[in-house]
């Protein structure tokens, strides 16, 4: 039995299991509540972080062409550099609470249009410079510049005005909008000096760790913050994250112990992988998903006809089953599901050839290949789902063609460029932030062209609409709108899988991002 509760005691302080499940599961065994309360405590004392170590990720996502500009990250590894040198006012919590980080304090007016931050004082840049509210003002202004190509820039539109009184950091919104603390945690919005408006790709914040080397598409390290104001993190003396973008060499990388946690780890392997004595699969269920996306605008996407061919074209539940492997859920051509609040059931699309090949008749089109542009990098398993689409496509005769893409290069050549191609989001923290970092008109990430004027009314009506019944009704319309009408083929919503080496302690399995939501750096440690 001690035997027992130390494997069970040990996942509490992995995170595998909660302490209500503990309590539980020991009483079943005959240990009083005050016992087992008084185990964990010790458990707590024995995974105290501990400081020294040099971590490892590796990670898909990384191309010869990224930046360590905020304003322009895109995929993996941009994300997680991020985290390391740098910090946003705010974050979102595993639970969906909002924490606090370079803001100490926050608060609203009582119509949710201006927002006031109180800024931290005695944090420090990695220059030396000390954090003030005018680089927070100055950060938001170079993210709300039209010429700015912040991903950030489609929640930043709303901004009327911004001030600096004192050591607060204050803006008004056009329109009333209760959630957007959790809209000023969006990654891109990394606080630097002067805003970034000098040298955006400096690499100069104010997180847990400052940038040593960086080789674009290679690797990137960066060694622990002397200075760093949060003792709760940045424990390693040094993170390094190396880009491998092919899925097995990321598996392999970590069954030879050369890393301690890779991510995006392929459902065909996770279970397996799983099994080996020094490795743990991670997984999280979130608002992640894997799609194809069409550009409304461009010929044959013009023509919703088609649109909804290739839709009932695809066997949603087949491509789960296969790709994803039970690491994630079916999806219904809308980028919502039950992750996020107000969420509304819609009737599930299913795979209809019938209906396929009738949409395809009524499209008029003239039976010439339809380009479906793919890539390794584009999602684990994101080949093989194109194929099992190409075939279920060809069954009710509609001609999809592959072409596989390199890549490096897929992020910044294809991807919100090229008019079919596939790809992933890792969701947002609300709805509102979803609906308006891709779907609204102006967004510059709106990767579908999906542009209508009813739509965005519709947003921003939700935005002021403080009555949730009334809220909730007006989204459900809007995921609606997209599912039948826009240029999104969502077939599934992807579990965040990472295999994560023993050695690491403090993983937290956080269904609001991949990587512990960016932060793992800052936060876990080495058992050495």
């Amino acid at each position: 039995m001690n035997e027992q509760l130390k494997e069970m005691s040990a996942k509490v302080a992995r995170g595998l299991m909660t302490r209500r499940e503990f309590v539980g599961r020991a009483a079943a065994l005959g240990v009083t509540a005050a016992v087992a309360n008084s185990m964990l405590a010790g458990t707590a004392r024995a995974q105290e972080p501990k400081k020294g170590g040099d971590l490892k990720l590796g990670s898909i996502g990384g191309e010869s062409t990224n930046s360590l500009d905020p304003a322009l990250a895109a995929s993996q590894v941009p994300y997680a550099n991020l985290y390391h040198f740098a910090e946003t006012l705010v974050e979102v919590a595993p639970d969906g609470s909002i924490e606090n980080r370079l803001a100490e304090s926050y608060e609203a007016s009582a119509d949710a249009k201006t927002w006031m931050f109180k800024i931290r004082k005695g944090v420090e840049f990695h220059n030396g410079k000390e954090l003030t509210p005018e680089d927070v003002m100055r950060t938001m202004e170079r993210h709300s510049n039209e010429d700015s190509q912040s991903g950030a820039l489609g929640i930043l539109r709303d901004f009327e005005s911004m001030k600096v009184e004192g050591d607060t950091f204050s803006l008004t919104l056009k329109t009333a909008n209760a959630d957007l603390p959790a809209l000023l945690a969006d990654y891109h919005l990394m606080i630097q000096p002067d805003g970034g408006f000098d040298n955006p790709a400096s690499g100069v914040g104010t997180g847990p760790f400052i940038v040593e080397s960086d080789e674009p598409g290679v690797r990137h390290l960066f060694r622990r913050n002397p200075n760093y104001w949060d003792p709760a993190r940045g424990h390693v003396d040094s993170s390094e994250v190396l880009v491998l973008n092919d899925a097995t060499a990321r598996t392999a990388a970590l069954q030879a112990g050369q890393v301690h946690i890779a991510n995006r780890v392929d459902p065909k392997v996770a279970a397996l992988l799983g099994r080996s004595p020094n490795i743990t699969i991670r997984n999280a269920s979130g608002p992640g998903h894997y799609v194809f996306i069409m550009h409304v605008d461009s010929a044959p996407f013009d023509n919703n006809e088609l649109r909804l061919a290739l839709k009932y074209a695809i066997d949603r539940t087949d491509m789960v089953d296969k790709i994803l492997r039970g690491y994630g859920s079916i999806g219904n051509d809308s980028p919502i599901n039950a992750s996020y609040p107000l969420f509304t059931e819609m009737e599930q699309r299913n795979y209809d050839p019938e209906k396929a090949r009738e949409h395809y008749a009524k499209s008029g089109h003239d039976g010439s290949p339809i380009i479906l542009q793919v890539s390794d990098v584009a999602f684990p398993g994101a080949v093989d789902a194109a194929q099992l689409f190409q075939q279920t496509a060809q069954a009710a005769g509609i001609p999809l063609e592959l072409k596989r893409e390199p890549g490096d290069g897929y992020w910044s050549e294809v991807w919100n460029k090229q008019p079919f191609c596939a790809s992933y989001w890792g969701g947002r923290a609300t709805q509102d932030q979803m609906w308006s970092t891709a779907y609204l008109s102006t967004a510059d990430w709106n990767d579908t062209r999906w542009k209508r004027e009813d739509f965005d009314r519709m947003l921003i009506e939700a935005r002021g609409e403080l009555d949730n019944d009334k809220r909730k009704a007006i989204y459900a319309a809007m995921g609606q709108m997209v599912r039948d009408e826009g240029g999104l083929i969502c077939p599934m919503f992807n579990d965040f899988v990472n295999g994560v080496s023993t050695q690491v302690q403090g993983w937290i399995d956080d269904p609001t991002g991949d990587m512990m939501s960016g932060t793992y750096s800052g936060k876990v440690w080495l058992d050495t």
